[in-house]
């Protein structure tokens, strides 16, 4: 059984999407949240949601890939929790185009907010995972497309595919600190930034997937909520693939 009371937990890009069903399913098992995210209406309005369900949660607005913010964020959850137990790296942006057509502010914001990001915000919270006696566990959102990569998606690709690399790294260095870092590869998974991919593109990624469905956030938060548990302990330096079976051999996506 899944149980994270005691402990907090902080969410980047936790307004929508993936970000708030992880938000909701870590507060479900007992964590205290943190949604951090850049607007500040509907980051606000998550916080009030979890509230109002009777979690403890709090907003953070800024931007992970501002080394100020991302260390204001983990001193908010210290301040405000007194420990940063649980770090979900989420927050990501699509910038897509064919290569030979990409402007280089189109390859420098993804791989500032996906890849730099997560750099900066992990910096800043292992500063205090590493002190305290349990440790922590950090959860870094990769991508099918950083595996596989992806037609039009070259600074996504490569962003999640450092993201990988970046998870092993950290694994490595910090386990004798008790501070676990895995990864999350999610397949096509129904939100707010897939919904601009034409109707036909969508049906046919969905129909190469075998479980022929596209996945949900809260089948990614899932995965997440199980990483970040003491179900775990035993788990570093994984990815895990939540992609309905689209990395298997005749998958797509």
């Amino acid at each position: 059984m899944i149980n994270l009371t005691g402990k907090s937990a902080i969410v980047t890009g936790g307004a929508r999407g993936i970000g708030k069903a992880t938000c909701l399913k870590l507060a479900s098992f007992g964590a205290s949240i943190v949604v951090a995210d850049m607007n500040p209406d509907t980051t606000k309005a998550t916080a009030e949601e979890l509230k109002s369900k009777g979690f403890k949660a709090i907003p953070f607005v800024g931007n992970v890939s501002v080394e100020e913010d991302a260390v204001k964020l983990i001193e908010a959850c210290k301040s405000e929790f007194g420990s940063v137990d649980i770090l979900v790296n989420n927050a990501g942006i699509t910038r897509d185009t064919l290569l030979m057509r990409m402007k280089k502010e189109q390859w420098d914001a993804v791989i500032n907010v996906n890849l730099t990001g997560t750099y900066l915000v992990t910096q800043a919270a292992i500063k205090v995972m590493m002190k305290q006696d349990n440790g922590g566990s950090i959860i870094n959102l990769s991508s099918i497309s950083g595996e596989n990569g992806n037609i039009g998606q070259t600074n996504y690709s490569a962003s999640k595919a450092g993201v990988i690399g970046f998870t092993k790294a950290v694994a490595l260095e910090l386990a004798s600190r008790k501070v676990r870092c895995n990864a999350i590869a999610p397949g096509f998974i129904a939100t707010e930034m897939t919904e601009a991919i034409p109707d036909n593109i969508k049906e046919g990624m969905i129909k190469a997937i075998p479980l022929k469905r596209a996945g949900l956030p809260e089948d990614i938060a899932n995965g997440i909520a199980f990483l970040a548990s003491d179900m775990a302990a035993f788990i570093t330096g994984h990815v895990l693939d939540i992609n309905g079976g689209g990395f298997l051999p005749g998958g797509g996506h």
